[in-house]
């Protein structure tokens, strides 16, 4: 009977490739080399963070009702009973206190929030500054970036379901922002509030954006990002047998598979054991939203926390014009200040693109200390987060070390202006020393610990050779050379464009190779296809000669 059924499974899956290839695919895709550096990781638990959202948020939906009735609580916690309150807030304090393990869940469900926002950004911290973002994997980079943002929107719609005082106050600030608008804010706030804040209809509206439109949207998105990925293949650190023109790793099964169920197991174990041990959003502290009232020491969560620091640090500025108020101080750190910063992220891979002239393909990874500008650049974007999130907290700070909030309001004015300049300075410092260490350790060594006497009496300290595999990781790199300007007079354009390659790959330390060295490095770093484009140069209106 067994011979049976399994001769026919056999010929039922026979069958099924005949007409589908499944077999084929299957196969391609468990040979498939995957990266074995952790840092490689960061993606994958962002992905697994995601996918305990859906779970938690499963059943999250079985008990939250985001009505917003007004009736009077007269559940079993205390402090509350008697005290009106919205149908969202009721159910979640039942939830919390009534629904077996559902305080778990919730709680749960938040971590996870904040674990997958954050892995998203140090994924994409590690994407900047490798420049995996580079030739062909431009449009991956724009689709992280959209499901970072998508992140945002979800956690704040989230975040702001329970209709508790911090909650509230939350959304009386997303209010506000909508309304500074100029022209259009108005007509924006009546449309997403259906009148006068606070509304009838906003939490039920946003618990739809919340458990249907974005999360159908970052599923969707991150089915295109892992194809991207499949199809494309991955960057990898510059080693032994790894070029610009393979791609090597660990195959799919069966040691990427458990290293990968494994990394799944301990995120959901860890995110259970904070669920059930580190408090997170108590909403019952926190009481009812009631309009007429601001919860003290309200932060919110550390995501969008940088928009309350620009809040909290922009100066007072508002203009009449025409019987219209332009409110400056929130408009500009609020609106044009998180428009400037995206737009940047997006355009960033292109801008880098037109600045090196480069149409080549990129598989290595680049060491940040190898791209001076670029890590500056990027440590100098997280120093002004940085500043702007504590910023968020300065009445906090000022309670706790008894300081003036208009002092520390001023520090942290100055700092978000001096703050990102002295970073950008600091770190191309540090990259270009770094760079001249590895010139040294090419040509002496590596310090042995062991001082020897020279004939004459001196004292000195020997050195050793590096090995191989350490001096191909240092001189197998991508060196980007600035622009030369072909002759006669050229237009503004083509001249900030060769001033911002000079600029940004003008300082650098050169590794010393002899000329067969540099043949080998070429041809490791060359791409895999040449691209082939109609003109030359000067006919596609570009400045001459790109660095390798």
């Amino acid at each position: 009977m067994k011979e049976k059924v399994r001769e026919a499974a056999l010929t039922g899956f026979v069958a099924l490739d005949r007409r589908l290839p499944a077999a084929e695919a299957a196969k391609a895709l468990l040979r498939k080399a995957f990266p074995d550096h952790w840092s490689f990781l960061l993606g994958e638990l962002a992905l697994y963070s995601f996918a305990v959202l859906v779970l938690t948020g499963s059943y999250l939906t079985l008990f939250f009702d985001p009505g917003m009735t007004q009736s009077v609580y007269a559940g079993p916690y205390e402090p509350l009973r008697g005290l009106r309150m919205s149908q969202a807030y009721l159910s979640t304090l039942d939830l919390s206190f009534e629904v077996r393990g559902g305080l778990l869940i919730r709680q749960v469900h938040h971590w996870a929030a904040l674990v997958f926002v954050a892995a998203i950004a140090v994924h994409m911290l590690r994407v900047f500054f490798t420049g995996a973002f580079r030739r062909p994997r431009e449009a991956n980079w724009v689709v992280g970036l959209t499901l970072f943002v998508l992140a945002l929107l979800e956690g704040f719609a989230g975040y702001s379901l329970p209709d508790d005082l911090l909650s509230g106050t939350g959304m009386r600030t997303a209010h506000t922002i909508v309304m500074s608008i100029p022209v259009v804010g108005t007509y924006l706030s009546s449309f997403i509030w259906r009148g006068p804040f606070p509304g009838h209809v906003i939490l039920p509206r946003l618990y739809v954006v919340h458990v249907l439109f974005v999360p159908g949207v970052l599923i969707a998105l991150i089915t295109v990002h892992l194809i991207l990925v499949v199809y494309l293949k991955h960057t990898h650190w510059a080693e032994r047998g790894r070029t610009n023109r393979n791609a090597v790793g660990q195959p799919m099964f069966p040691q990427f598979a458990t290293k990968s169920t494994g990394l799944f197991l301990m995120i959901f174990g860890l995110l259970t054991a904070l669920g059930g041990l580190a408090q997170v959003n108590p909403v019952w502290a926190y009481g009812p939203y009631r309009a007429d009232q601001v919860a003290t020491d309200a932060q919110p969560d550390w995501y969008v926390g940088f928009l309350e620091g620009a809040l909290r640090v922009m100066p007072p500025w508002e203009t009449v014009l025409w019987g219209h108020t332009f409110m400056w101080n929130v408009l500009i750190p609020a609106v044009v200040l998180p428009g400037l910063l995206f737009t940047g992220l997006y355009l960033y891979p292109f801008l880098e693109k037109w600045i090196a002239g480069d149409r080549s393909e990129h598989h290595l990874a680049d060491r940040p200390r190898n791209q001076a500008a670029r890590t500056a650049l990027g440590v100098a974007g997280i120093v002004f987060y940085a500043v702007l999130l504590a910023a968020g907290g300065n009445d906090v700070i000022a309670y706790s070390f008894r300081v003036s909030v208009n002092t520390l309001t001023w520090i942290f004015r100055i700092a978000v202006v001096l703050g990102p300049v002295l970073a950008f300075w600091v770190t191309r410092r540090i990259c270009l020393a770094l760079q001249a260490h590895d010139r040294r350790l090419l040509t002496e060594g590596h310090e042995s610990g062991n001082v020897e006497q020279d004939v004459q009496g001196g004292l000195g300290e020997s050195h050793e050779a590096l090995s191989a595999g350490q001096g191909y990781r240092l001189m197998v790199r991508e060196v980007q050379r600035p622009l030369t300007a072909p002759r006669g007079e050229l237009p503004r354009r083509q001249r900030l464009r060769l001033a911002l390659s000079s600029w940004y790959y003008g300082d650098r330390v050169e590794v010393p190779v002899t000329p067969e060295q540099r043949r080998a490095i070429e041809e490791r770093t060359a791409a895999p296809v040449e691209p082939e484009e109609p003109g030359t140069a000067a006919e596609r209106g570009e400045p001459a000669g790109r660095g390798s």
